[in-house]
């Protein structure tokens, strides 16, 4: 293996890997290098189906074929020096690489709240490493009565799964609702409704003040006085950014201990790039910095990053994070994309909503129709779309796509009334009732 690369990449999963591959793709004639601390990257939105539709994390890991085909080279080691001024990046093994590029997609590592007993045995995180995750699972065979504490998407997902395979699962959510950041409370009522048809009991509104046990976690105190027994906790409070060799590095941060970049993802100095989890997030509509880390979201700016190493190819560059969620609760999916109505007000948009209830194919009494529910936000003096929400079948895993595209673009809600689709009977809602379309009229006509 070579000490000098064109382009070195630190870290390995989506983000990295894209890179890696979009840039090989664009500059085939120079020399690239990933190196990943983890033997194995596991796909991060499958890690909460190892708890149950996988049952092991060897079903759930990112194959390195691509990487290989592509001739980029990799090395198993942790980065722990970058070495600015003379372009070196120093590894726990010793080894000394030079670069001309460098992509930092370090990814995030689980937040855990300051509270008593946070470390006691069987309390658990959700971190995307395969060794912790297999003797999580162990564990938890023997272990029944679990707590989850958060009830955002890695929370409600490693609950559902881990209510499919028996267990007995409570939710403990600080906020109004479940779901919070992606959706409005009325369509957040619908998803803890199905967790709740899975004998999942979901508490919101509530604190965790304290967990019990002595050596062994076996219970937890709620700031109401209420104490509840559990065999396992499972923290799923969010992420932060792996940031801290950018930070030793001199690289700038923001307040949420992301790696700042602009536009093409570059940071502060101009050939080190940053992407993923670890890199900042700025809302595409409301123009803050966000702590939004998705998949999705990494793997786009990763593009940007490969095209853009040795020359500004993406002249319309990444102007912010959409925020496109989406998950399956028992038979139901749940989608957003970009603001919901409550964030909006809180930014002081002005907006108006369309709402609609139809089906997913026509007739409705074909097998497998399901209720479809579209909710849009629109701002109300420009009407470009700038969130929606639906709630249905496995379609709107794509459909939701659809309203992202839209407000990416700055589609208005008249452009999309007008729309031209293409419908079939068993695939898609009957032309004359297609839920997106509706939503759109119900809107149009409230001007």
């Amino acid at each position: 293996m070579n000490n000098i690369y064109d382009v070195v990449i630190i870290g390995g999963s989506a983000a990295g890997i894209v890179a890696a591959t979009t840039g090989k793709c664009c500059y085939p004639d120079k020399s690239f290098l990933m190196i990943r601390k983890e033997k194995d990257a596991l796909v991060p939105c499958g890690i909460p189906y190892v708890f149950g539709f996988l049952g092991t994390t060897e079903k759930n890991i990112i194959p390195l074929e691509p990487i290989k085909k592509a001739g980029i080279d990799f090395l198993q080691d942790e980065v722990t020096k970058i070495d600015r001024k003379n372009k070196i990046i120093f590894t726990k093994s010793e080894k000394e690489f030079r670069y001309e590029k460098l992509i930092l997609a370090t990814g995030s590592k689980p937040y855990v709240p300051d509270i008593k007993g946070n470390d006691l045995e069987n309390v658990f995180t959700v971190p995307k490493n395969k060794e912790y995750l297999d003797n999580m699972l162990e564990k938890l065979k023997n272990l029944n009565k679990i707590v989850v504490i958060g009830a955002g998407f890695i929370g409600v997902e490693v609950s559902e799964q881990l209510a499919h395979i028996g267990k007995e699962i409570t939710i403990i959510e600080i906020l109004p609702h479940i779901l919070g950041k992606a959706f409005d409370s009325n369509i957040a009522s619908l998803a803890q409704k199905e967790l709740e048809k899975l004998g999942i009991k979901v508490l919101t509104n509530t604190k965790v003040l304290e967990i019990t046990g002595n050596k062994k976690v076996d219970g937890i105190v709620l700031e109401n006085g209420k104490i509840l027994s559990t065999d396992a906790v499972i923290f799923a409070t969010g992420y932060q950014p792996n940031s801290e060799l950018a930070k030793s590095a001199g690289l700038e941060l923001n307040k949420y201990n992301a790696i700042r970049v602009d536009s093409y993802m570059r940071t502060n100095d101009p050939d080190i790039f940053a992407i993923g989890d670890c890199a900042q997030k700025v809302d595409f509509i409301t123009r803050k910095s966000v702590p939004i880390m998705l998949a999705s979201t990494a793997t786009s700016e990763a593009r940007i990053a490969g095209t853009n190493l040795y020359r500004l190819s993406t002249v319309r560059s990444f102007l912010g994070t959409i925020a496109i969620f989406s998950t399956k609760i028992g038979g139901k999916v749940f989608a957003s994309a970009g603001l919901t109505e409550e964030e909006a007000q809180k930014n002081n948009f002005d907006v108006k909503t369309g709402y609609f209830e139809g089906i997913d194919k026509h007739p409705g009494s074909l097998p497998n129709a399901n209720k479809q529910i579209v909710k849009l936000i629109v701002s109300k003096e420009s009407d470009v779309i700038i969130g929606g929400e639906i709630v249905g079948g496995d379609t709107v895993g794509e459909l939701i796509n659809v309203v992202g595209m839209a407000i990416q673009n700055n589609v208005s809600i008249t452009e999309l009334f007008i729309s031209q689709i293409g419908t079939h009977p068993l695939l898609t809602s009957a032309p004359t009732a297609y839920p997106l379309i509706k939503a759109a009229q119900n809107v149009f006509i409230s001007k």
